[in-house]
């Protein structure tokens, strides 16, 4: 398998509902590499096809489609020479499963382990002032907040360093975020 360097790999991860996804696109908007959250695209698939594998209904199975999704954009970043930022990565799916409550398979945890990204990982802390739920985001501010402590311990377990987000405008966050990834 091809790998690709992981100096140039950045996580951008956190609580749903702080902003993650729209500071992406911002930076997509910029011309900046992306990869986009496994979580939601499968959410709405999983919908369109009337399919189980849900936060909602099963969660390991949601976990497993959410590892093959991380695997895949980490194995496509490989044909990418320059930064990339992941909406999330490979350790976010087994904080996940500790998040649930749900037992963590080990292939899991050596995948967390084995695909590796930049040592830094930029986290966006809860932030209540933006904050929303939707369609496919049906947690409340108090799971958001708990999924950020789970990530913060789960990331710090594997030796990430955690760069906190700015809790500011959009264009704020691109700007640190750019800075961060030497952009």
């Amino acid at each position: 398998m091809i790998r690709p360097d992981p100096h140039r790999l950045f996580i951008l991860t956190g609580g749903p509902g702080t902003g993650k996804s729209t500071l992406l696109q911002a930076l997509a908007a910029r011309g900046i590499a992306t990869m986009p959250e496994a979580g939601r695209a499968i959410i709405q698939d999983q919908l369109a096809i009337g399919g189980d594998a849900l936060p909602w209904a099963d969660r390991a199975q949601f976990a497993e489609l959410m590892l093959n999704w991380e695997l895949r954009s980490y194995r496509d970043a490989a044909a990418i020479n320059e930064p990339i930022l992941f909406d999330r990565g490979v350790p976010d799916v087994p904080a996940y499963l500790r998040l649930c409550g749900l037992p963590v398979p080990p292939h899991m945890l050596k995948a967390g382990q084995l695909f590796r990204y930049n040592p830094r990982v930029l986290v966006a802390p809860p932030w209540q002032q933006i904050f929303i739920q939707d369609r496919e985001r049906k947690q409340n501010f108090a799971e958001a907040q708990a999924t950020y402590d789970v990530l913060v311990d789960f990331y710090l377990s594997l030796d990430y360093e955690l760069v906190p987000l700015p809790l500011a405008p959009v264009e704020e966050q691109a700007q640190f975020a750019m800075k961060m990834i030497g952009l």
